[in-house]
């Protein structure tokens, strides 16, 4: 079989997918920006330099959604035989201002660039990531309540070994890829209900505190950047009260229903406790 270029070999979904490649077999090249386990060949998505090397004898790649040099890595990968490129996007791009919405607008130009390209394209959108929730973890972690500015807005959390299960799918099924999935968890949750299945996980219940955008935002200060903090706030306010919308996508593409947040919560734990 053709040999699978992941980048972005550092985070969660793109080591789950190794993982469940060489499970499954299938060859496959894990790259990074900054190699961090032998076998991990450097690709730096803002670094056109660093794209031949990584993209030698490749047919396929899971991409992350980095803007800066995607006319060169498109350029790259169809002189370098790449035939599909399966895209880690987000169900952001439906926003009426994803172009100038800071959440949205890197996967709408990576998605953009490689529409209009000769390479076959999957895009893989999922809503929210359960693992967001690993921003409560020092607050809980040292017993404080958890600062919450819309302890009301829904969201949808998906685990992140879906999201690589289903890449994993598209990547080795013919049949799957050049189209567009919107990937979501099986229920859609208040923050104060993940919380309160958090509380269960770790055994101790977690107390949040609603605050004002503006307390909020100076709490983050330094950590979020301004715009990108506004994008949060108005996306979570646009939710408050409205539970989203769920697809069946994950479940088509895994054969199995996707993992709850209750799974999610067990999983990591320990990454809530002291």
């Amino acid at each position: 079989m053709s040999k699978i270029l992941v980048t972005g070999g550092r985070g969660a979904i793109a080591r789950g997918l190794s993982s469940l490649l060489a499970t499954h077999g299938v060859p496959h090249r894990l790259a990074s920006r900054e190699p961090d386990k032998p076998g991990t060949v450097h690709c730096d998505l803002t670094d056109p330099a660093t794209f031949p090397g990584a993209l030698a004898g490749v047919r396929s790649v899971f991409l992350y959604a980095e803007a800066a040099a995607i006319d060169a890595f498109v350029k790259e990968a169809a002189d370098a035989g790449v035939e599909h490129v399966v895209l880690l996007s987000s169900a952001s791009v439906f926003a009426p201002d994803a172009a100038d919405n800071p959440l949205a607008a890197s996967h709408l130009a990576v998605e953009q660039a490689l529409l209009a390209s000769p390479l076959r394209t999957t895009l893989l959108r999922p809503g929210s990531f359960a693992s967001n929730a690993l921003g409560w973890a020092w607050p809980m972690k040292s017993g404080r309540p958890v600062h919450l500015p819309y302890p009301g807005a829904y969201s949808d959390p998906v685990h992140e070994a879906d999201v690589a299960e289903a890449a994993l799918a598209v990547l080795t099924d013919p049949s799957l890829g050049g189209r567009a999935y919107t990937l979501t968890g099986p229920r859609t949750l208040t923050f104060a209900a993940q919380l309160e299945i958090l509380g269960e996980a770790v055994g101790r219940p977690v107390p949040f505190e609603a605050v004002s955008r503006e307390q909020w935002k100076s709490e983050v200060d330094g950590y979020i950047p301004g715009p990108y903090a506004e994008a949060l706030l108005d996306f979570w306010s646009a939710s408050d009260g409205l539970p989203v919308g769920l697809t069946d996508d994950l479940e088509r593409l895994t054969g199995h229903a996707p993992r709850t947040f209750e799974t999610w919560s067990a999983d990591h734990a320990n990454a809530f406790r002291a």
